[in-house]
């Protein structure tokens, strides 16, 4: 699986790096970073509720 961003519609709500802090992180000019667009099985989990959590659905997780 690969995470996907849609940066045109992020807004850096940081919703996701709380649910996932090893996958996403912001910078320091407040923009989303995807720091592990393929994680491992044990994160998917925290990714999917990423996933669900972003208010504008800026977040997919594809299969490769």
């Amino acid at each position: 699986m690969r995470v996907v961003v849609d940066f045109k519609l992020c807004e850096s709500n940081a919703l996701c790096v709380g649910l996932a802090p090893t996958v996403f992180e912001l910078d320091d000019n407040d923009y989303l970073n995807v720091l592990d667009e393929h994680p491992e099985e044990d994160l998917v989990k925290d990714v999917r509720a990423a996933v669900t959590a972003c208010p504008k659905q800026a977040i997919k997780l594809v299969d490769d």
